[in-house]
């Protein structure tokens, strides 16, 4: 009896685990990070993100102790003309020519799956680079709150942490 009151306490965990997952939602006041390639080529795909790299490091250290919306927002606008010399100089780095936008606004963002959730395509406040003719796929994440940011933080944990699986322990421990 016993046995199968822990196999329904772990069934609901998992089912709990599996659905809030598709649950996950962008805040309405979000601010969004996009970058455009100037195509498919596996070149351009290296520079887009490069370029992605460098302006979320740079982004992160300016909008990292941001309290509200507003605040990022004006950050953003005030570091314009920087965040095009940092872009500017990422793609002299990696040799390239190739001409680019920055662009703070609304934008269109497809449909997008991403780790089981759907993000739904529309127009969404967001700071756009554009590579070239921008004919690319696109890259883009959360800037505030700095979801991307966390993200990118976790992956670097990751690699020096030993995870446990807590279900899979229970198992183990009692049947």
């Amino acid at each position: 009896m016993k046995q199968y009151a822990i196999i329904g306490i772990i069934l609901t965990l998992c089912f709990q685990a599996f659905t809030s997952n598709n649950n996950l939602l962008i805040p309405e006041e979000a601010i969004r990070l996009r970058v455009l390639a100037n195509s498919n080529s596996s070149e351009d795909k290296k520079l887009k993100m490069k370029v992605s790299e460098t302006v979320q490091k740079n982004l992160y250290q300016l909008l990292k102790d941001t309290k509200g919306i507003e605040s990022a927002r004006n950050k953003i606008n005030e570091n314009l003309p920087s965040l095009k010399q940092q872009i500017s100089n990422t793609l002299k780095l990696e040799n390239s020519s190739i001409p680019f936008q920055l662009d703070y606004g609304i934008h269109y963002f497809p449909q997008k799956v991403y780790k089981g959730v759907t993000y739904e395509e529309g127009e969404y406040e967001s700071l756009l680079v554009t590579l070239g003719k921008g004919e690319g796929d696109n890259w883009w994440c959360v800037l505030f709150p700095p979801l991307c940011i966390m993200e990118a933080e976790e992956t670097e944990v990751k690699e020096e942490t030993e995870y446990k699986f807590f279900i899979q322990e229970l198992i183990e421990k009692y049947l």
